[in-house]
């Protein structure tokens, strides 16, 4: 029987179900995909929380991005066929054992490229690349200071940074997590020990850095500003610092929002920095998405691109999966298997 992580309810991991649907049938410009695996990612863990929009009303099933197989083809659809291999990404409803997906948002696997492999990139590669390269315009002798290096955003920007030819990479992370950035070129810089102002401060002689990617938010986003040279990019895609358990703390959140900096176009303006918002489940433009994709596949077919996967959870274990990442133990990205 078909099968769906369900957000019942704002709150802690128990409150995730799974539960049996009825099949979905594509329509017009649709198809069905027999989800093998689908990826989990913080905004999920913050979804359910209560604390990340946009969002569907509860009940609802999240998930922007999974593989698997079509098994169903709607009206329209060229280039599909029955038991293509594929990877999709969708705004939510992709942790599902069968899912319908927009055509223009799934993409035909490579034979070289697993179905693990490729439930991996949809978010956290699309993300690190669009930030670095579609607004960024990332070049060989730019800088950039990565926050989360270890996570799954985190280690595709590394990844991403050392295709490119980028040699001068901060990453901070839990100090047991430091091999790993270290393995993709970075530098490692401890989040709870060390003060990364200070260290990019030093290393540049006080101009900053091009690029800062910073998914945790509130005043570690202005510290991120405060290290952002002259012509320098602020990427903001995340809010962690509003969720630093797994249970719900409004006042945690609330406290994680004062301090989040308002950003003052005049100074912005004055200072020559930039801040960029992103948020690739509501990015509208399909193709851009897909053509970003494509060159991510080509990155792992020529073997400059390598997703870590830190562990792959069977559905039924999603609150697991959940609390494991609330806890900060993976390095890189965590799956969910439903084939």
């Amino acid at each position: 029987m078909p099968r769906r992580v369900v957000l019942t309810k704002a709150g802690s991991p128990d409150t995730i179900a799974i539960k049996e649907m009825e099949m979905p049938s594509p329509g017009e410009g649709e198809i069905r995909i027999e989800v093998a695996f689908a990826g989990i990612n913080f905004a999920d863990l913050l979804m359910r929380l209560g604390l990340y929009n946009p969002r569907p009303d509860y009940p609802f099933t999240p998930g922007y991005e999974m593989s698997g197989v079509v098994d169903a083809i709607g009206e329209g659809v060229e280039g599909f066929s029955l038991g293509q291999r594929v990877v999709a990404a969708m705004p939510n409803g992709g942790q599902s054992s069968h899912t319908v997906v927009a055509a223009n948002r799934a993409l035909v696997l490579p034979e070289e490229v697993s179905l693990e492999t490729a439930a991996s990139i949809p978010v956290t590669y699309l993300t690190a690349h669009h930030m670095l390269h579609y607004l960024g315009h990332m070049k060989k002798g730019d800088s950039v200071l990565i926050h989360g290096g270890a996570g799954g955003v985190g280690t595709a920007a590394l990844q991403l940074c050392q295709w490119a030819g980028v040699d001068k990479v901060w990453a901070t992370a839990s100090g047991h997590k430091a091999s790993t950035i270290q393995k993709f070129g970075g530098v490692a810089i401890d989040r709870h020990n060390e003060d990364f102002v200070d260290i990019i401060k030093q290393a540049t002689n006080g101009k900053g850095v091009d690029h800062v990617l910073d998914p945790i938010g509130g005043d570690n986003l202005a510290r991120s500003l405060s290290v952002l040279k002259e012509g320098g990019r602020l990427y903001t895609y995340g809010m962690s610092a509003a969720a630093p358990s797994s249970k719900r703390t409004l006042l945690r959140s609330y406290l994680a929002w004062r301090k989040t900096p308002k950003f003052d176009p005049l100074r912005l303006m004055t200072r020559n920095r930039a801040v960029f918002g992103v948020h690739m489940g509501t990015w509208k433009d399909e193709s851009v998405m897909i053509e970003q994709l494509e060159t991510i596949l080509e990155g792992i077919q020529s073997g400059h691109l390598n997703p870590v996967i830190d562990s792959v959870f069977d559905a039924e274990d999603a609150a697991k999966a959940h609390q494991y990442m609330h806890d900060g133990k993976n390095t890189g990205k965590v799956l969910l298997r439903f084939k």
